[in-house]
């Protein structure tokens, strides 16, 4: 057997979000967001499944902090929801939903937690969408404000900060492939929405420096694939570099490097005919240096070129996946865990030794209580991989700070509904009862120890 050891000031932790597991959608002055609206539109989300209670932990996150505590975690990550402590987007504040946060925020801190805060994960007031969302440059004023708010109101309390969870989703996946709320089909819009999140994103560490906030940290979490080629021809490797690019260079180039990657801006102007709504100083604006940043990985694939690409899931790119035969989790990605060595790599030969907190891994398995017991050993099996992987790529000079593992509650899985579980707590959706899986048992004694075998 194998130990694998972790550095001693290794953070560990678990991360959720705001729509997926709060619930009180309706109370407390909370405004309704583009989830509220996307998931009561029929067909939207499996079985018509929506958010009002998800795990209804606005009122049980004693119970939950309880269990980070006998989890062993230091940090956790979690976002606000803009809708609670902004309704309408813009102008005037909820109390109460403020008053949530630093209830939630001061059990944390009472049990040795440390917040890790994201202002964005995906619950754009309905009040901003009506006025055009991020598709409109107003939004970006919008979200500078309410960061604001957010850095003065929690300044001293919060450490860590996320302006932006996978903007990739936010942007391209729900406005250009209309799997997530609002729901369109329009890649200008799309890379519209995308340039507008990370000139928001530069405006509001612009702002949180010029507040001089105490003692703090800010960077953002996009997620990641691993797009290995099929073969060593250069059209295999070209498409693999074109599908990957649309989650990493696209969204890391213009905050590292102060530039669009410009073989995805030329494949997007010769192919599609779309580029982004650059405006003077947009590019200066991005590129404020950031402390950290946040990666997700969940999944990877062996890929190569293809020409008639109608039907292909990257049909932008000529790209499509073939499968190998790797194990897949229940909502179908693969188990690749050494896609998460190579993208983690990737990312720092491009960037350098940018700190770097795994801000979400997990995996779906749907595994159900027997005699109060959850066995899921293919989490455990899934988590020890890819921690193996983590700590490779340590080894190799990837400078990693932290890892959250996603999720510590089974959750609303956005377009899924209540259908997929990635806790390592199960939630009985109709009593709410909380039940610590067996992948619990082996995370918390993981943290406790700082290594396992394998």
């Amino acid at each position: 057997m194998a130990i694998i050891q972790f550095p001693k000031d290794m953070r560990w932790g678990t991360a959720t979000a705001s729509y997926q597991i709060e619930g009180a959608a309706n109370i407390d002055g909370r405004g309704p967001s583009i989830w509220d609206t996307f998931s009561k539109t029929p067909g939207k989300v499996l079985n018509g499944d929506n958010g009002d209670v998800a795990c209804d932990s606005y009122h049980r996150y004693k119970e939950d902090v309880a269990i980070m505590k006998d989890l062993g975690i230091t940090t956790y990550r979690f976002s606000f929801a803009w809708p609670r402590v902004i309704p309408n987007g813009t102008g005037e504040v909820n109390q109460l939903g403020l008053d949530f946060y630093h209830n939630f925020i001061d059990e944390l801190i009472a049990n040795d937690i440390e917040p890790m805060a994201t202002l964005y994960h995906w619950d754009l007031p309905q009040a901003l969408q009506d006025k055009g969302g991020w598709g409109s440059r107003e939004t970006i004023d919008a979200f500078v404000e309410y960061a604001e708010l957010m850095f003065k109101e929690f300044n001293g309390k919060i450490k860590y900060w996320i302006t932006f969870n996978e903007p990739w989703c936010a942007s391209f996946l729900s406005h250009y492939g209309g799997e997530h709320a609002p729901g369109f089909t329009d890649l200008q819009l799309g890379m519209d929405a995308a340039h507008h999140m990370l000139v928001s994103h530069g405006k509001a560490v612009q702002k949180y420096r010029e507040l001089g906030v105490k003692g703090g940290q800010i960077g953002y979490a996009p997620n990641v694939e691993w797009n290995e080629p099929y073969s060593n021809k250069q059209e295999d490797i070209d498409a693999c570099r074109r599908a990957g690019g649309f989650f990493i260079e696209w969204f890391m180039d213009p905050v590292f490097k102060g530039s669009y990657p410009q073989f995805m801006l030329d494949w997007f102007k010769e192919k599609e005919g779309v580029e982004p709504p650059i405006q003077d100083g947009d590019l200066e604006i991005i590129s404020q240096p950031i402390d950290f940043l946040g990666i997700n990985y969940y999944t990877g694939s062996v890929g190569r070129y293809v020409e008639d690409q109608a039907a292909q899931q990257h049909s932008l790119f000529n790209h499509e996946r073939v499968d190998q035969g790797y194990q897949k989790t229940d909502i179908g990605w693969n188990v690749y865990p050494e896609g998460f060595y190579n993208v983690l790599k990737y990312v720092t030969d491009l960037y350098g030794q940018v700190p770097i907190y795994i801000t979400e891994n997990g995996s779906c398995y749907n595994d159900e209580p027997e005699n109060g017991v959850v066995k899921d050993d293919k989490r455990i099996d899934y988590l020890r991989q890819h921690l193996t992987a983590l700590r490779r790529a340590m080894d190799s000079g990837v400078n990693i700070k932290g890892y959250m593992t996603w999720s510590l509650l089974d959750n609303f899985e956005w377009a899924w509904g209540y259908s997929m579980r990635f806790g390592i707590v199960h939630v009985n959706y109709r009593t709410l009862e909380r039940t610590k899986k067996d992948s619990f048992y082996w995370y918390k004694q993981t943290v406790a120890n700082n290594f396992f075998e394998v």
